[in-house]
């Protein structure tokens, strides 16, 4: 196994395959690497193993993951966050369990049930009561999980993320 490089056939877990935690529509488009490193991988699998594979059982069914690991090419060709954890293989985004439960359920379950980084309810309609686009989770090991919350939203064009959520509803 040549350093960095993993076979494209083995899995990042149970539920979660090497296609699926790689795979960009941008990066192959514009022909781009985006294969993770070994530190990377490992924190690939430590997010599937700590939220993803406890989610998909609370699911009781198939999660559509919309980006898992973004390596810095792709992360700049698709206007990601500089310091985005997808990067460092730490961070998935999720939006579709099939019928079995909302992203606003998801987002509500891992809120109440798993320990997290941050977790993001990313666009959508709003909160609490709405239902996000997606969901944005992750996980870290070198350090406690932050258990952060954040809400994405469009203002005049712009993504604002906001961290105080109590203030943002008491506000709005």
């Amino acid at each position: 196994m040549v350093a960095g490089k993993i076979n494209n056939m083995e899995r990042i877990s149970k539920h979660v395959s090497w296609k699926e935690g790689t795979y960009s529509r941008t990066g192959e488009r514009l022909n781009l690497d985006n294969t993770p490193n070994e530190e990377q991988l490992k924190c690939m699998k430590e997010v599937a193993e700590n939220l993803f594979e406890p989610l998909r059982e609370w699911v009781g069914g198939p999660i559509k993951i919309n980006s898992f690991f973004r390596g810095e090419p792709v992360n700049t060709a698709i206007g990601g966050e500089k310091r985005s954890q997808h990067m460092k293989g730490q961070a998935i985004d999720m939006d579709d369990t099939f019928g079995h439960k909302t992203n606003a359920e998801m987002y509500h379950y891992i809120k109440d049930n798993l320990d997290f980084d941050q977790m993001v309810w990313e666009f959508g309609t709003e909160y609490p009561d709405g239902n996000p686009n997606w969901v944005h989770i992750s996980w870290v090991s070198h350090r406690p999980n932050r258990k952060q919350e954040v809400i994405a939203i469009k203002k005049n064009g712009r993504t604002r993320y906001i961290k105080d959520i109590e203030e943002y509803l008491k506000n709005k």
